[in-house]
């Protein structure tokens, strides 16, 4: 399995921050497992600036991707999802989500799936049922939306760009990355705050 984070300008850093840094520092990830490769792929190769003002630079095109069943892509939030330059994700996300790549989108990027009508006939999550309406003409899917921080359908996860824990936890578990009783300790540390599930997390290595 392969990760691919899309970055584009304005990308909301601390959406994905607890994910990436479980996944390429893999400290906490099953030692039994393969290691997963962490690939950041743009629209080119040229950096961008996200919300916080940090560069970063992608890794691939994705002219140069060949997505492949169990891979993981996430669309992190942004404000500039509605930019044209960024459709081209998108309609390769509605392409390979058919062949079982999983989907991992929040605040901003499930707009621009619903946009595309992906969200039409799957559970999903995002900042607010009438947010989406609001912004999105082609979207279809207001008895499927679910009124939770972050909902996995089988290989679609979505989130509120509130609910970063939550919506790492839905892709850490889909993807089977970590023990179960990892995955629970981390979440309940971040969640709490409390140190027992530090020792907890800790005695589950």
């Amino acid at each position: 399995m392969k990760a691919y984070l899309y970055i584009l300008n304005t990308l909301a850093d601390w959406e994905i921050s607890y994910l990436t840094a479980e996944l390429n520092s893999g400290r906490y990830l099953d030692k039994t497992k393969p290691l997963v490769k962490l690939i950041k792929i743009g629209n080119t190769t040229e950096p961008i600036k996200t919300m916080g003002g940090i560069t970063i630079t992608p890794d691939e095109s994705i002219d140069n991707i060949k997505f492949k069943e169990d891979d993981l892509l996430i669309l992190p939030g942004a404000d500039t999802w509605m930019e044209d330059e960024n459709k081209k994700i998108i309609d390769i996300a509605s392409d390979v989500i058919s062949k079982k790549v999983i989907i991992a989108a929040i605040c901003g990027a499930t707009v621009a799936l619903a946009n595309k009508g992906i969200l039409n006939n799957r559970k999903h999550a995002s900042n607010d049922i009438e947010f989406l309406k609001m912004f999105c003409p082609e979207y279809k899917g207001e008895s499927f939306y679910v009124n939770q921080p972050a909902v996995t359908d089988d290989n679609l996860i979505t989130a509120s760009g509130i609910a970063p824990l939550e919506f790492s936890y839905e892709v850490l578990k889909r993807i089977n990355v970590m023990k179960t009783e990892t995955l629970e300790a981390w979440y309940q540390l971040y969640k709490t705050k409390e140190s027992k599930f530090f020792y907890a997390l800790m005695e589950s290595l």
